[in-house]
């Protein structure tokens, strides 16, 4: 570090000496998980940091260093969807250093892997459980449990100011706010707050220079505006889901009407059809099978019982045979978090939260109101000022499409510099992206077709950590890099080194 910088890192720590702010925090030094084999090859930091004095609210955060130049290379603050969803899908189905071994479970504790694809590699990133009642975040009030845009966003900033404060040498990396689907909402509302402080002098000053997101929703929990509900329908039909006259027959019946709440009954009765094909997929990736993630039981011992007794009834299958299928990642996800082993390696305090669920649906549902019902304003007036942001969509997503995200972006009337075009991963195409004024990229995350891979020819030359990969490549989704994790880490590596895809 030069005397500059060093300097200046020295300037800040004195003015946090100076400027009365309340730390509470906590914070662990993770060196083993259970189900990893041997000592983890990256530093993983778990901890609480109270956005509540008066309530005790507290949100939970894992935060892994650089495996490059932790000094150096940018820190990320990163948001899963939901509301309600764990950073738990970030660190481990994502673009986190870990990844469940899907293929090996025999209904003890799930195995870890390291991702050899995680943006970890050459970025810091905070995973954040938010708001309060999702993952391990928690409080001894239950006020703090209902929550809305404004108030999450003052927590999340809250949240990165105390964070900063235990963490002070990070204060002069570059730093991005990031987020998926309803996570990528707050990220671009929190990037704002944080650019409207730092323009009031407002201590800790953070290096913020942009944001990235992906899939990302603008409005409720839920796709409510008329664009994103035709859109739905539109990519329903384009991937197949839909034929040809049938979707023809909506276009001409539903012209001019809100999908969400149609006027004229032939449409009504049109809607009524297309959400009863769309009930019986997944709509977050449409190859991927549709699965409960609900473990049938939590009881360590009737693990494997019960994952060969999942029946119809418990989670959809037509048959009573098990479904394989249906052994996913994301059940494991709720074993391996509900674990007592893995909440003592991750310094979870006792008596705060009771069943771990990946996603608690029930937040959206009933805990989270939509108090700012369209985050494109905040977008344009962030790019406005130049800060780069990246927005990238799985091509089969079909809860918040890409035609959607497309749509608002169009709608803020940038100059596009570099129209519609293919960019590669490992000699294959990878997506298609349009670059942008004001420092603006969007891309796609495009499906491959993993019957071009042979398994004899794979296995000579890749080990069985990334054979897990190759169950995964299925096609971009609703969480892009937990899909086609290889081709979203170029995506990252390219665009935080400021070259063009």
């Amino acid at each position: 570090m030069s005397t500059s910088s060093r300097s200046a890192e020295l300037l800040f720590l004195f003015l946090f000496i100076v400027v009365p702010f309340s730390l509470s925090s906590a914070r662990f030094n993770v060196t083993h998980l259970p189900g990893f084999d041997g000592e983890l090859p990256f530093r993983l930091e778990t901890g609480y940091v109270t956005v509540s004095e008066e309530t005790g609210g507290e949100l939970f955060y894992y935060f892994v260093e650089s495996e490059r130049n932790p000094s150096e290379d940018p820190l990320i603050l990163w948001l899963s969807g939901g509301p309600g969803c764990s950073a738990i899908n970030s660190l481990a189905l994502d673009m986190g250093p870990i990844i469940f071994n899907v293929e090996d479970f025999d209904g003890k504790l799930p195995i870890l892997y390291a991702n050899p694809y995680a943006w970890t590699k050459i970025a810091n990133m905070i995973f954040l459980d938010w708001p309060i009642g999702s993952g391990f975040s928690y409080s001894k009030n239950a006020f703090d449990y209902f929550a809305d845009d404004f108030s999450t966003t003052r927590s999340v900033h809250k949240f990165l100011k105390k964070w900063f404060l235990d963490h002070p040498s990070f204060l002069l990396n570059t730093f991005y706010m990031g987020g998926d689907s309803y996570g990528a909402k707050i990220a671009v509302l929190a990037a704002y707050e944080i650019v409207e402080a730092n323009g009031r002098g407002q201590l800790p000053l953070i290096n913020i220079k942009g944001y990235v997101i992906g899939n990302p929703g603008t409005k409720g929990p839920a796709p409510g505006s008329k664009v994103d509900s035709v859109n739905q329908v539109t990519h329903a039909y384009g991937l197949g889901v839909l034929p040809r006259e049938f979707y023809l027959q909506v276009v001409r019946d539903c012209a001019g009407e809100n999908y969400k709440a149609p006027m004229n009954a032939l449409c009504a009765k049109h809607l009524d059809i297309i959400n009863g094909f769309i009930a019986e997929i997944n709509i977050y990736s449409i190859l991927d099978p549709l699965c409960d993630d609900e473990p049938p039981s939590l009881n360590e011992n009737s693990m494997a019982r019960s994952l060969k007794d999942n029946s119809a009834e418990k989670l959809g299958s037509s048959s009573s045979d098990p479904d394989i299928n249906c052994i996913t990642a994301e059940l494991l996800v709720n074993y391996w978090g509900n674990h007592y082993l893995v909440r003592e390696a991750l310094h979870v305090k006792e008596r705060t939260v009771g069943r771990f669920h990946r996603c608690k649906f029930e937040i959206a549902e009933n805990f989270f109101t939509c108090n700012i019902p369209n985050a494109v304003p905040y977008h344009h007036s962030l790019m406005s000022k130049g800060y780069r942001t990246l927005v990238y969509s799985g091509d089969h997503d079909v809860k918040i499409p890409f035609f959607s995200t497309l749509a608002w972006i169009r709608s803020l009337n940038f100059t596009v510099l570099k129209p519609w075009h293919s960019w590669k991963a490992g000699d294959q195409v990878a997506g298609y992206a349009t670059l942008f004024s004001n420092n603006l990229t969007f891309t796609t995350i495009k499906v491959l077709d993993t019957t071009t891979f042979h398994p004899s020819t794979i296995r000579k030359t890749l080990t069985a950590c990334v054979l897990i990969f190759l169950e995964w490549l299925q096609g971009g989704s609703h969480v892009a890099a937990g899909k086609m994790p290889m081709q979203c880490f170029v995506m990252f590596e390219r665009w935080s080194s400021y070259q063009a895809l």
